[in-house]
């Protein structure tokens, strides 16, 4: 193994995936563990800074509300919209170093990937490999290993930093109006029943769908040059491929439409209890509008959420597949 292929940072007792000394890992995250565990924790701890500054413009913005409806001085108002511009400007790049880091990560990855691929069908020679696993290893370098190795930089940090977003904000909506906040996330009740049923169909038909796209890919190495453009097995996965796409966004679609009902019908409640309770002097204006942006700011990160997990379960059987053909290969090269 040459000197280019081995990252400084790498554990010592767990060889990169583009070591030709052993096999891929085959579980998704002891594999991101082993070539990503020293940047992680830095990323953790961008990851919480972000979310952590999440709940500073909502505050300042209801300040600025209150002190506007209050006829305060206009010098306050101006400090404190200096200080929301200064918030957000700290967050924006805390953001911006978190997802370049991230970048670079998952880069690194696919990086690792792609080695590994071409070495293990490069060692056992493209003549020697059969027709489906020619079609395999074409299909890992150009397709899989991208998806694979964008997982890996956001692996840890997505669901923290989203999980930390909806969690800060709900704290603050709660802080605002106990009663208010507790209407609102009666809300996401329907969402925890329909979202993992309608994605649980959706990985489903995601598997079944990479499968049958390697099985095309090997048929038409295995058939060589042909008088016909597809034969009839092949016609059929196409067809197949294609009921499943269509299946597979008219859930996610329809998943998405709900989502967002519930979230316009969470901003509905809060204009009416919200606009009650200033009405009786309960609660100031500045309240209502630092409530109703929170909830727009709740709608984002569980979305990212939800397509997190989503990413997880269509990733987990990618790399499964990635790592049952690459060891295949070199096993039969042994």
């Amino acid at each position: 193994m040459t000197t280019s292929t081995v990252e400084a940072g790498w554990p010592r007792q767990i060889q990169p995936a583009g070591s030709s000394s052993g096999k891929l890992s085959r579980g998704l995250f002891h594999y991101i563990l082993a070539t990503s565990w020293r940047h992680q924790l830095p990323l953790l701890l961008l990851t919480i800074t972000v979310f952590l500054l999440e709940v500073v413009p909502l505050e300042l913005q209801r300040r600025v509300v209150n002190d506007v409806v209050k006829h305060r001085s206009y010098g306050a108002v101006v400090l404190l919209c200096g200080a929301y511009v200064g918030a957000v400007l700290l967050q924006g790049s805390t953001k911006l170093g978190l997802n370049i880091y991230r970048s670079w990560v998952s880069e690194r990855a696919k990086r690792d990937l792609r080695r590994h691929v071409c070495e293990t069908a490069g060692a056992a020679g493209s003549a020697a490999l059969l027709p489906e696993a020619q079609g395999t290893a074409v299909a890992m370098i150009v397709a899989e290993v991208e998806p694979i190795g964008g997982f890996v930089g956001e692996s840890v940090s997505e669901p923290l930093l989203q999980a930390g977003v909806l969690a800060t904000v709900i704290a603050y909506i709660i802080h605002l109006d106990p009663w208010m906040g507790m209407a609102a996330l009666a809300l996401f009740v329907p969402q925890l029943v329909f979202v993992p049923l309608m994605q649980q169909a959706m990985n489903r038909r995601t598997g079944a769908r990479v499968w049958l796209l390697r099985q095309l890919g090997a048929g038409l190495i295995a058939g060589g040059p042909r008088q016909q453009p597809c034969g009839a097995s092949d016609e059929a996965r196409i067809e197949r491929v294609f009921r499943l796409d269509m299946r597979i966004f008219q859930l996610k679609f329809t998943m998405n439409f709900l989502m967002n009902l519930c979230s316009h019908l969470q901003i509905v409640a809060a204009l009416l209890l919200g606009g009650w309770w200033v009405l009786q002097g309960q609660l100031e204006i500045g309240g209502v509008v630092a409530f109703i942006s929170g909830i727009g700011r709740l709608t984002d990160p569980w979305g990212d959420l939800v397509n997190y997990f989503r990413e997880l379960s269509v990733t987990r059987v990618k790399f499964e597949l990635l790592t049952d053909a690459a060891n295949r290969t070199e096993g039969a090269r042994c």
